[in-house]
């Protein structure tokens, strides 16, 4: 074989490596990202002392509520006033 074409053959293999490990890497990062969120969430959603039902049904009145109707959106209005 050429050896211009294996040189360039383990280039190729050397940057898919790397390539891989960044992937890798980022679907970590990625994940430790969305378990701080997770843990922000429910350190929220407990100040409110809700049971689990009342936060069910709550979440479910936010959904439903037509944008910008919700208590929510009402009092991020207030704060920004």
């Amino acid at each position: 074989m050429n050896p211009k074409i294996e040189k360039l053959e383990k280039e190729i293999d050397k940057t898919k490596t790397k390539i891989a490990e960044m992937q890798a890497k980022l679907r970590d990062l990625e994940k430790q990202k969305t378990e701080l969120e997770n843990t922000d969430y429910v350190a929220i959603a407990r100040s409110f002392h809700l049971t689990p039902q009342q936060l069910a049904e709550f979440l479910k009145s936010q959904q439903s509520a037509p944008s910008g109707d919700g208590p929510l959106q009402k009092q991020e209005d207030k704060n920004e006033d």
